[in-house]
């Protein structure tokens, strides 16, 4: 049987499907305006890879900000659920799930089984979230990629104080003009966000293991600094950190089939 999880955030767009407790196939695409046409291409490009079709699916759970407007899916679970089963079936050990969207940072406690213990969220400000790295990568002229990249290059990182996003980038611009290093504005940037991170984390208790998921869990220089404020080692996951969540929409799909 065919389980799919499907996930429609505010930046990108996941699907997973799974099969006898393996991984069949995912894809990962830039969101649409309509979280229903998100959905379908990118469940479409999923099944392709997989050399499939819809009605091979079994059952479907849809999950993410858009998840109550894709039609097709059988039942929908949040994303904070999600992210802790997909994060614990990939790593049993995982205790801690820190995922960070493009619109909200959330830190994730589950236990063995991948059920859920405690989470907390970011407020709705933009800061330490993807929004931010992607205003911040537009104030400094770079990619997402070439941000975290940059940053990695860095021996003195600069000191970014401002808490609002808004008032980030303008320090940063302002760093520019002055003629600051570009790596050592980046890593300002990662260390920044980190620290909002940590703030959160601190909240609800840290239980090791710890893993990132979510789209800026590629950014090394983010986790990097992670590492450093917590002074504890981040996991690195088996799969693409970004499809944890639709991941765990597949697993819930699943357990929802044989209920």
């Amino acid at each position: 049987m065919i389980f799919a999880g499907c996930d429609v955030g505010s930046l990108s767009a996941e699907a997973a499907l799974i099969s006898n407790g393996s991984l069949l196939s995912y894809h990962i695409m830039k969101a649409r305006p309509k979280p229903e046409a998100s959905a379908n291409e990118v469940m479409n490009s999923a099944l392709e890879a997989a050399g499939l079709s819809w009605k091979d699916i079994s059952f479907c759970v849809s999950t993410g900000y858009g998840r109550e407007g894709i039609p097709f899916a059988d039942d929908h679970v949040s994303e904070i659920s999600c992210h802790g089963k997909g994060a614990q079936w990939l790593v049993p050990s995982v205790r801690t799930v820190i995922d960070v969207g493009g619109q909200d940072c959330k830190a994730i406690r589950v236990d063995s089984h991948g059920a859920l213990v405690n989470f907390i969220m970011n407020d709705k400000c933009a800061a330490g979230t993807g929004r931010f790295l992607e205003g911040m990568g537009k104030t400094l002229g770079l990619d997402l990629e070439e941000l975290a990249a940059l940053a990695l290059r860095s021996e003195t990182p600069l000191s970014i104080t401002s808490v609002c996003s808004v008032f980030t980038e303008i320090e940063a611009l302002c760093m520019v003009n002055e003629g600051k290093e570009l790596a050592d504005i980046a890593a300002g940037v990662n260390q920044a966000m980190a620290r909002r991170i940590k703030s959160l984390v601190a909240r609800i208790g840290i239980e090791e293991d710890v893993c990132f998921t979510g789209g800026v869990a590629k950014n090394a220089g983010v986790v990097q600094s992670m590492e450093e404020m917590l002074g504890i080692a981040v996991l690195q996951l088996p799969e693409d950190p970004q499809i944890v969540g639709a991941l765990g929409a597949a697993l819930f799909a699943r357990e929802k089939y044989g209920t």
